[in-house]
């Protein structure tokens, strides 16, 4: 049987709100000791926040954090999986979006994430490291 996102998806989500503000997203990150976010909607996916995007959009830009939207910051283009797609294509997808994770939807809402640590953690080899190459080699503003 071939392994699907779901089989190896974090379940438990951090997610927040467009309304919320970079504070409220960076206190949650830190306490939960983690990079990204999904922004949601009535449980709809509507963009992704990352640690960094707080940093180049809000912080260095002089933008207060106690009162700048996340709906400011995020990036709405998102690429994302469902739990039904192969691990194979998932990472074929992080590697082409150069991107380290993805939310997982399913029937429209955000059902969990995937990273190419959850991958790494189950397997290993050389697609995992082409996809983390290609990842890391790309520049952050070939994204935006």
């Amino acid at each position: 049987m071939k392994e699907t996102v779901k089989d190896i998806m974090t379940k438990n989500i951090v997610a927040v709100l467009p309304s919320d503000t970079a504070e409220d997203a960076a206190k949650l990150m830190s306490e939960h000791d983690i990079g990204s976010v999904p922004v949601v909607s009535k449980g709809e996916l509507k963009g992704l926040l990352t640690d960094r995007d707080i940093i180049v959009r809000c912080v260095s830009k002089g933008k207060p954090v106690n009162s700048t939207k996340v709906s400011e910051l995020m990036t709405t283009d998102v690429a994302f999986t469902t739990p039904e797609q192969s691990i194979h294509d998932a990472i074929s997808m992080m590697a082409a979006e150069r991107v380290r994770r993805l939310p997982v939807v399913k029937g429209g809402y955000v059902d969990g994430m995937v990273s190419l640590a959850d991958v790494a953690r189950i397997h290993s080899g050389p697609e995992i490291a082409s996809a983390l190459s290609e990842i890391s080699c790309s520049s952050w503003d070939s994204k935006k």
